[in-house]
């Protein structure tokens, strides 16, 4: 297996693009990863896209051919693959695109992610969004995913005693390094009274507890590291590449207040990565709700179980903190376009290792790690991604 590096990271803004289409989205977005590897498009050997249910919001399918032939590169008939893993669908795009570089059967390749997701009424894109769960044992008896959610979240405070006002506190962190970003849908700070007094939307989850509906397109190049100095002078190493599923409805999990495919998938690239916790120095994790990112920095082991809610209240996940969470805003404050959201992550931590983050750089940072899940955690997709 060869080592593999990010030469190139493109991203649009995330929000409600009412006069931009699908095609224009994920052109932008690849156009900027081409200009920042300093390539041309003869240069790609192939293409992995991460978009969950164009079918649904666009009544658009044959995504990879699309997306081949918008970019330019389907006269050169290259591979171009749509990867669908619910809103894990950018990380396993971007664990695809790194698997056929570190084998030797592609040279230089695009993993990219796109979600066109205002179009349709947002009855639709709850519905669709509901197809990410068990249709037949959770969405046809009303389930979505706020009510989900709220379940963890209702089941980790009983357990765990956390307090409504701790809960709060990972949308008033994620807002602040939000609006610190350019590419983010809400870039307003807000206070805890913002989230205690929105609008209740699934017991206990209120409105700003929960990430929005989104626009947007992501894009980053990989090649073997041993050639990525050709392109770039900050290239940045793939450490680890991880993957690992649980039961797709939350009824028949062991205890649906920890996501055990998050913790495999994180034991998977530690070990792959031969570090630990300790060693990263800050982690982009899937906060579609509130009480995700809470289970998130449990289940990866940056802090023990149960005590996530005093570790984000006393400041720990700040930007200056001890491990630094979601400095992009997270999907709460960038947006979660869901196809796109993998590879937003993957930018955000190149943006940091190359210390080009702005406003919510994170000093001497060497290490960082994101975490991407489908569902409410049947499947999860873990990177680890350093300085070389």
């Amino acid at each position: 297996m060869r080592d593999v590096a990010v030469i190139g990271i493109g991203c649009t803004r995330f929000g409600e693009h009412w006069n931009r289409s699908f095609r224009d989205l994920f052109v932008e977005a690849g156009a900027l990863a081409l200009e920042d590897a300093k390539l041309s498009g003869e240069k790609i050997d192939a293409m992995y896209v991460g978009n969950m249910s164009a079918g649904r919001f666009i009544e658009q399918e044959h995504i990879g051919a699309l997306i081949a032939d918008y970019a330019g590169m389907a006269t050169r008939h290259i591979p171009a693959t749509r990867v669908e893993a619910a809103c894990a669908s950018g990380g396993l795009a971007f664990r695809q695109a790194v698997i056929a570089v570190a084998s030797g059967m592609e040279d230089i390749v695009v993993a990219a992610g796109v979600e066109k997701m205002t179009d349709v009424e947002p009855g639709a894109s709850t519905d669709a969004l509901t197809g990410a769960a068990d249709r037949e044992w959770e969405g046809f008896v009303g389930a979505t995913f706020p009510g989900l959610y709220a379940m963890i979240a209702t089941d980790y405070m009983h357990k765990y005693h956390m307090t409504r006002e701790q809960l709060a506190q990972v949308a008033v962190k994620n807002h602040y390094n939000g609006a610190r970003n350019p590419i983010a849908q809400f870039p307003q700070e807000i206070t805890l009274d913002t989230v205690l007094k929105s609008t209740m939307v699934a017991e206990p989850l209120r409105l700003f507890d929960c990430s929005p509906i989104t626009d947007g397109a992501a894009a980053v190049i990989v090649a073997p590291l041993d050639r990525a100095r050709e392109f770039t002078d900050t290239p940045i190493k793939v450490l680890a590449t991880a993957q690992a599923s649980d039961t797709i409805a939350l009824h028949d999990r062991r205890d649906i207040s920890t996501l055990d495919a998050s913790v495999a998938a994180g034991q998977r690239a530690f070990k792959m990565a031969k570090l630990t916790n300790k060693d990263i120095n800050m982690v982009e994790v899937h906060d579609c709700f509130s009480i995700a990112e809470i289970c998130a920095i449990e289940d990866l082991g940056f802090c023990r179980k149960g005590t996530a809610g005093k570790f984000t209240a006393d400041g720990e996940t700040a930007i200056g903190g001890k491990i630094p969470v979601n400095t992009s805003g997270g999907l709460k404050a960038c947006g979660h376009p869901v196809g796109a959201t993998g590879i937003k992550q993957v930018c955000e931590i190149v943006q940091q290792l190359r210390g080009d983050a702005g406003r919510r750089q994170v000093e001497n940072a060497k290490i960082g790690m994101t975490h991407n899940v489908g569902g409410t955690g049947a499947t999860v997709a873990v990177h680890i991604l350093g300085r070389v």
